[in-house]
């Protein structure tokens, strides 16, 4: 659903005593592949440097000042070698890029078959030399899954997939912003989390309580062309059949606060404090107004999980589709690498088979029925799906996650809100280490699997603490 290109740089590693063809083939072949696969390439052309690589001090300058130019554009670097390639060259261009990006070091492969001095390579063992040398420069880098591997070829194009996802979420969580809208239930001490971490780790929380959201909303008026507007996309969204008029116009103007206080302050996700203070003294669940902020590619999490929400996040910018955050609610039958995924729901639309809204029975007998409309009910679509945990571990001063993939599958389900059944690996040994290392009940999932790009940006380049479950 996100229709903006990754955009990559190109390093072309070069050594001036190794074929100077392989470099020139190599590069407009790495190009070509890039370019079929969707992505956007910036790379020095040939008039630029020879063969339009890096191999002096000189052509890292250039190649640097070109990055410098589209800094705000580049998601990411790869620096391939065509052959061995001047390792120098390679981390001083990076040195003096300066972007702070991702970086997939790549690696052609030799041919048995020639191996003479005018077509031999010996980049298997460049690539060595230019991680070395990276990791001297202090460069955090990336590896493909083989050493060596051609560009065209379909473990190249894994490894592509992994990258682009590792590389937008990468840059999506780099000085994000998450708003918190109202205070945690009080009951909820797992929503608990560290501003001053997160903000250490370059993720801001911006804070609104629920007195003026109240206020804000008070003041909007039925006949406001804002919310009109909202009331007409509200039943455009999903089925309102039985919901009262009232709750909708409710939902309408909160939704209206949502849109305008998420663009003042620039939030690419929220938290709110959906119960119960919004039933008993709104009475409306914000939930279909969060679902919508969801589907829009803003995540928006429920009971004020900040934490929760930046999972979301992660899992949208490597995807660039909706995600939503559920609970590990329960067992399913015997089998033990099944469970129940289950929210009450602010789920998006766009994860669902089928979808309606509904009112919120489980607060529905302490607050009444009328209060509690605007839930969105439904089964999620059966497929394959990512998961994300984000927390803050107050007592340590860091920040830890756990991510991995699995599928929702179609086995049968009576219950209600909004719920899928899943199939996960070793359920038992991620619910295991869920528990031992205390972490919450809530998980971000996102129909994609992008876990080990997730992984890569989490662990290796924000240097979090981060496990990655078994992938199928």
């Amino acid at each position: 659903m996100d229709n903006g290109k990754t955009v990559f740089g190109l390093i072309v590693g070069n050594r001036g005593f190794f074929p100077d063809h392989l470099c020139l083939e190599g590069r407009n072949l790495m190009i070509e592949v890039l370019e079929k696969a969707g992505y956007e390439v910036i790379a020095l052309s040939t008039d630029d440097t020879p063969f339009g690589s890096v191999e002096t001090w000189q052509h890292a300058r250039a190649c640097a000042e070109l990055f410098h130019k589209n800094a705000d554009r580049i998601d990411g670097i790869i620096v391939t070698l065509p052959n061995f390639g001047d390792e120098k060259a390679v981390a001083d261009t990076l040195r003096m890029a300066g972007l702070q990006v991702p970086v997939l070091v790549h690696a052609f492969p030799d041919d048995p078959k020639h191996m003479t001095i005018q077509d031999r390579r010996d980049s298997f063992c460049g690539k060595m030399s230019a991680c070395n040398n990276l990791m001297q420069y202090g460069i955090r880098y990336s590896l493909t899954e083989l050493h060596t591997v051609e560009p065209d070829s379909r473990s190249f194009t894994a490894d592509l997939s992994r990258f682009a996802a590792c590389c937008r979420a990468y840059r999506g969580l780099r000085g994000a912003r998450i708003g918190a809208v109202g205070a945690r239930p009080a009951a909820f001490n797992t929503v608990r989390f560290s501003e001053k971490i997160l903000e250490a780790g370059g993720i801001s929380v911006e804070t609104v309580d629920l007195y003026e959201v109240f206020g804000r909303v008070g003041k909007l008026s039925d006949g406001e062309e804002e919310v009109k507007a909202k009331l007409a996309a509200l039943k455009k969204y999903i089925p309102t059949g039985g919901v009262p008029e009232e709750a909708l116009m409710k939902m309408a103007k909160f939704g209206v606060f949502m849109d305008q206080w998420t663009e003042e302050n620039e939030l690419d996700a929220t938290a709110v404090q959906c119960w119960t203070a919004m039933e008993e003294y709104f009475g409306i669940v914000p939930c279909s107004v969060m679902s919508m902020l969801s589907d829009r590619l803003i995540p928006s999490a429920c009971e004020v999980d900040i934490t929760g929400a930046i999972g979301m996040l992660a899992l949208r910018h490597a995807s660039g589709k909706p995600s939503a955050l559920l609970d590990w609610n329960n067992n399913y039958g015997d089998d033990p690498d099944k469970c129940v995924m289950f929210h009450c729901s602010n789920l998006p639309k766009s994860v669902f088979k089928e979808v309606k809204m509904d009112y919120q029975e489980i607060i529905a007998a302490t607050v009444g029925k009328e209060n509690t409309y605007g839930t969105c009910a439904g089964s999620i679509a059966a497929g394959p799906f990512s998961f994300a945990r984000v927390s803050t571990d107050d007592l340590r001063g860091t920040i830890r996650a756990y991510v991995g993939e699995g599928e929702i599958v179609d086995d049968p389900l009576d219950t209600f809100g909004g719920t899928g059944v899943a199939r996960i690996p070793n359920l038992q040994g991620l619910l295991h280490m869920i528990c031992s290392r205390g972490f919450e009940h809530h998980v971000a999932i996102n129909q994609s699997q992008v876990a080990a790009g997730v992984f890569e940006a989490l662990c290796n380049y924000l240097g979090w603490d981060v496990y990655l479950h078994d992938l199928p």
